[in-house]
């Protein structure tokens, strides 16, 4: 093929796909941009700057920058090659070792949970990007119909401009309602807990549905199938925008953020290092387990996005590159986030901390309140609530093609291959009918619920389990062998000890953290009931318990007369183990090449004369693919 290591195009002729039947990124800028917006999502905008000022201000990005370059970037590294080397989605990769295909479906389970809530939370972020097409916030004053007595705002209702603090009254009496600790509740947080909500006094009580979220989350679905209709094809040149506006948005809040009164007490009190607390083992428990969560480690979005690169493409620097921009976006949006609360915060008369929150809290309360206080306030709300929606969305497009990618490679026929957009837009049903409920006035309790149980330790079990599979069982040398023939060049040492011993503990020491640290989940002053705990853990379980039921049932049916000759025929890889395409297997993969080409049709060397038959003989899918007429062709 003529194809660089490096994964440069020496000639036009080596831009078309590899790999007909499944199809490849349009370039390596669409994987690029693709994986960054899969990785950097809501918790970058939300929970980071928190957990930052949280542990230790600027002390905290020394913890976070040790587990990025130990654990974070050693695992995507891990990630992307797996797929990419053997060109297959989050199920087929386990073809290395079949025993641990319940890993796959437990990473299926993991992003049907994320797919399902997080959509919901794109859809309220669809609402409020609507509800700010107004000449003024409609969480702006307290005047009402959803509104309570105990409702006190920064801003009068009779103020003739949009930012008129003037009113020195007013504003002595707000604030000594706050300093007396009187139940003062924000027209921003009202407006989210009477209005978009109706929330309702428990997670059991479901109420009805709310119309105006259930069309959101009607718009969010049909965008994600509108934008995956061809697969990555269509995927691909989406993001283009969709990963590369909210560094547009966030700069522009920034530059207003950082020009307003009081910004610097913000960015201060988010940047300032309280190096004592960097002895404490939760400080390092908190790094460790936002770079995990972050980069989206064990969901299965990095192997399947992978698996549609070109075979020799340099995936150990795309690793590298994916995963500081995440974190430096994080940094980033930790600046633009406290430079608006740090001046809601002079303004009010408070601390930082008063105003500083996290989650749905920061994302539609804190933070709307704070730009009813900028001029042209819905502006500023419009960008915000639409650089989240773009946020999600990289994260969701992800999270959807996993799903049908694993569905698609697991049949492997060409007519699923064909009506691929079918399977799409069944996925997109589904989940739009899973959603549902969490648009109910219980809905926010249930969010949360999945947020907090169904992602969690889960996830940690996944990845520890993938890396002694992949290093221990499969074999670290013949790993290290795969990445060569593939890239050209070994993993570094420093990869090499990472993936063996040190990545490996650090998820265990995540694990243990996150058991100890535990605590039952509530939202504000609201206790969740056992029996929702119980939802809660079984949801968890349902993910992890695919991997010993699959060995289970593998081993069963292995072949052996007893039950070690059983379990190492299962443990071993199968014989369509390697790459997809027969003109990458060499070295060992050679000698099965003659038996796979016969089942395999795309495992075909593509010479420029079996190149001129093909494309003769191909004709356009649904999903923007080309398929051959015949199946042996």
């Amino acid at each position: 093929m003529g194809l660089c290591v490096n994964g440069a195009v020496p000639s036009e002729a080596t831009k078309k796909d590899e790999n007909l039947k499944r199809g490849n990124w349009g370039n390596q800028i669409e994987f690029v941009l693709t994986s960054v917006g899969y990785a950097v999502g809501l918790g970058n905008v939300w929970r980071f700057p928190y957990l930052c000022y949280r542990n230790g201000g600027g002390a905290f990005m020394f913890p976070y920058f040790i587990m990025l370059i130990f654990c974070g970037i050693p695992l995507f590294f891990m990630e992307l090659s797996f797929g990419q080397f053997a060109s297959q989605g989050c199920l087929g990769v386990w073809r290395v070792s079949p025993i641990f295909k319940g890993v796959g479906y437990g990473m299926m389970v993991v992003s049907t949970y994320i797919g399902i809530y997080y959509n919901v939370v794109i859809c309220i972020a669809f609402y409020y990007f609507f509800a700010s097409m107004n000449r003024v916030l409609p969480w702006t004053y307290c005047n009402n119909l959803w509104n309570t007595n105990n409702c006190a705002g920064v801003l009068s209702p009779n103020s003739s401009a949009s930012f008129n603090l003037s009113s020195q009254q007013n504003l002595l009496n707000l604030t000594l309602g706050l300093n007396q600790t009187l139940k003062r509740t924000s027209p921003s947080e009202e407006y989210w807990r009477r209005h978009v909500l109706k929330i309702s006094e428990d997670i059991g009580d479901f109420g009805e549905v709310q119309l105006p979220l259930l069309g959101c989350l009607g718009v969010s679905w049909l965008v994600v199938f509108l934008c995956l209709i061809r697969g990555v094809k269509s995927s691909g040149k989406v993001v283009y925008f969709t990963a590369t506006f909210p560094y547009v948005v966030l700069t522009i809040l920034f530059i207003r953020g950082i020009t307003l009164e009081g910004a610097i007490n913000g960015i201060l009190y988010y940047l300032t290092p309280q190096w004592d607390k960097i002895l404490h083992a939760k400080v390092w428990g908190d790094a460790a387990s936002q770079i995990f969560y972050s980069l989206g480690c064990a969901w299965g979005g990095l192997i399947t996005m992978a698996s549609y690169n070109k075979f020799h493409n340099n995936c150990y620097r795309d690793s590298i590159i994916i995963s500081i921009t995440n974190c430096a976006t994080s940094v980033y949006a930790g600046f633009v986030i406290f430079s608006i609360l740090g001046f809601m915060a002079t303004h009010l008369g408070v601390d930082v901390s008063e105003v500083a929150d996290h989650g749905p809290g920061l994302a539609f309360v804190a933070y709307p309140e704070a730009l009813t206080l900028l001029p042209i306030s819905p502006l500023w709300s419009i960008l915000f609530f639409f650089m989240l929606i773009l946020l999600g969305l990289g994260t969701q497009f992800c999270l959807l093609e996993t799903l049908v990618t694993a569905i698609v490679d697991e049949i492997g026929s060409d007519w699923i291959i064909r009506w691929k957009t079918l399977v799409t837009l069944g996925v997109a049903i589904i989940g739009f009918l899973l959603g549902i409920p969490l648009t109910t006035r219980a809905g926010i309790y249930w969010l949360l619920l999945m947020d907090n149980y169904a992602a969690s330790f889960s996830l940690v079990i996944i990845s520890c389990i993938m890396c002694i599979a992949v290093m221990y069982i499969y074999g670290h040398r013949n790993y290290f062998k795969d990445i060569e023939m593939m890239l050209g060049f070994p993993p570094p040492l420093f990869f090499q000890i990472c993936w063996r011993f040190i990545s490996p503990a650090i998820i265990f020491f995540i694990l243990i953290f996150t058991v100890i640290q535990y605590r039952p989940i509530k939202y504000n002053d609201y206790i969740y009931p056992d029996w929702a705990l119980t939802i809660g853990f079984l949801m968890a379980l349902s993910s992890v318990i695919c991997i010993p039921l699959y060995a289970i049932f593998k081993i069963w049916h292995s072949e052996g007369d007893t039950f070690l000759q059983k379990l190492k025929n299962a443990v071993k890889p199968s014989k369509d183990w390697g790459p997809a395409l027969l003109e990458h297997r060499t070295g060992r993969y050679a000698q099965m090449s003659s038996s796979n080409c016969e089942n395999n049709p795309e495992a075909q060397p593509l010479n420029p004369e079996k190149m001129k038959d093909d494309l003769s003989l191909t004709i356009p899918g649904s999903n923007g693919q080309a398929h051959t007429q015949d199946s042996k062709v």
